[in-house]
């Protein structure tokens, strides 16, 4: 089981029942495959679809049905398709019950950076600062290091998506909360150390009690 389907597994035990979910491309994206069969749930896309399915068997793309990074997806029975002033009323009116997303950094107040690399081409931050400042709950869904540097950091050195704390962090190494206090650790990696979190961490991790290995279903 690689990184990111570590990550995925994880994830998906935060969405319960009944839910309203955005989530984001890439790694996020992986979440809707390994959702619990008793759990019922709308994906929504920022560009104007509630109850996206999974992507479609090749050769049986629809042109008309796409998520919001442009990838072929199809559509549960009872989706809707409404405007994207619609579809941004329900991220900025608070009725999104979680969004799941990648990032870059992560810092020790909960902010996400996740839009753009300074001097990088970038298509702009699409539904991002949106969606971290208006769904109900907001879960980072990232690699824990690039290239060996960590991506959890005292303060983060990219641009800022939004002024919010957000709610989770899920990494293959670490489940971290942001709170008031600071980083706290809730749960390790599968074979994972305290020890070794903390290595991979430049930010500052609050651990209390014992701490459990992450349950991945």
């Amino acid at each position: 089981m690689d990184a990111k389907e570590i990550i995925a597994r994880r994830v998906a035990l935060e969405v319960k029942d009944g839910m309203l979910v955005n989530l984001g491309i890439g790694l996020p994206s992986m979440v809707a495959n390994f959702l619990p069969d008793d759990v019922d749930v709308f994906f929504q896309a920022e560009n104007g679809v509630i109850g996206l399915g999974a992507r479609p068997p090749e050769g049986m793309e629809d042109a008309d049905l796409t998520d919001a990074g442009g990838a072929f997806v199809t559509a549960v029975p009872g989706a809707a398709s409404i405007d994207s002033a619609m579809s941004f009323g329900l991220i900025r009116g608070g009725h999104l019950d979680m969004t799941v997303l990648g990032g870059l950094q992560v810092d020790e107040r909960g902010y996400l950076a996740n839009w753009m690399v300074p001097g990088k081409m970038v298509p702009g931050m699409g539904g991002a600062m949106d969606l971290v400042s208006g769904a109900k709950r907001v879960v980072v869904a990232m690699v824990h290091t690039q290239k060996g540097k960590p991506k959890i950091v005292p303060e983060c050195t990219l641009p800022l998506t939004a002024l919010r704390r957000i709610s989770l962090i899920v990494t293959e190494m670490a489940v971290i909360q942001p709170t008031e206090e600071g980083l706290v650790l809730r749960e390790t990696g599968p074979g994972v150390t305290v020890e070794q979190v903390q290595e991979a961490t430049s930010a500052k991790l609050i651990v209390r009690d014992a701490i459990q290995e992450m349950k991945l279903a």
